[in-house]
């Protein structure tokens, strides 16, 4: 089975053709075809790009959006009479990859 890195969301992933991954959000509806830049392809013969392969497309389908649980970001300075506490969640998207080629 053909696998490949790819960018996006300024991360990188090792994805094979039938996988669902969460990758960072993608403006894209969903149901809708994306396509993502390849940095190294895998298969018969592995091909490297400087920054992305030539000729080879990642197609994936954005499957829906949504949102990570709830980080808790809590900074103190002992002594100091200082402390914050914030919270965050990270917007995702999950995309199935259809094909590399």
């Amino acid at each position: 089975m053909a696998h490949a890195v790819v960018r996006t969301g300024g991360k990188q992933f090792l994805i094979e053709e039938g996988q669902t991954i969460r990758v960072p959000l993608v403006s894209a509806e969903a149901g809708q075809s994306i396509e993502l830049d390849t940095l190294v392809t895998g298969g018969e013969q592995a091909k490297v790009g400087a920054p992305a392969v030539d000729g080879v497309k990642v197609s994936a389908t954005v499957i829906d959006h949504g949102r990570a649980q709830k980080i808790i970001v809590f900074k103190k300075k002992r002594r100091k009479h200082y402390k914050r506490k914030q919270g965050h969640r990270q917007d995702y998207t999950t995309i199935k990859i259809d094909s590399i080629g």
